[in-house]
């Protein structure tokens, strides 16, 4: 049975590996090209919990918090699928290696981990405590500003550096 149709754009290079047994089995190239797909939710889930964390802050309204912890749990999760299948896409031949892509590489992984290590903060906050409240907020923001660089530094090597000009 074919599991896949090959006339998709993304099998370009192949899609689907033959196994001993017969069956096709999904090639990591064909996985990385998800990279393009995914790449928006984690910049969307980590930016909207920021901007709801900002949101608890000027207000003191806690259902805010519950909006930020949850963006910032799916951001985690995403962010580190999306940077495993960054790092297998910019092995893929069709992509050029070069300094923004390092900086991309490295500034996305920096992000995947503070969205981590701020959601697992998120955990330990209580309303009374204020020290837990500071470590999350500290790796929450920098994660949005890690991810948001690196988003910007993603979008300059696919679209090219005067992307934002009219």
């Amino acid at each position: 049975m074919e599991y896949f149709r090959p006339s998709i754009g993304l099998f370009k290079r192949g899609g689907t590996l033959p196994t001993g047994d017969g069956r096709k089995q999904i090639s990591m190239t064909f996985l990385a090209k998800f990279h393009l797909l995914l790449v928006h939710f984690p910049i969307a889930f980590v930016l909207a919990a920021a901007v709801a964390e900002l949101a608890v802050i000027a207000t003191l309204r806690q259902t805010w918090r519950a909006v930020a912890v949850a963006g910032i749990r799916a951001g985690a999760v995403m962010g580190v699928v999306t940077a495993i299948t960054g790092w297998l896409f910019a092995r893929s031949p069709v992509v050029d290696v070069g300094r923004a892509l390092e900086w991309h590489r490295w500034l996305g992984v920096a992000g995947a981990a503070g969205a981590v290590c701020a959601a697992i903060l998120a955990s330990r906050l209580h309303e009374s405590l204020r020290r837990p409240a500071f470590a999350y907020r500290a790796s929450l923001f920098a994660a949005a500003a890690l991810v948001a660089i690196a988003g910007h530094l993603g979008a300059t090597l696919v679209w090219g550096a005067g992307f934002l000009r009219p």
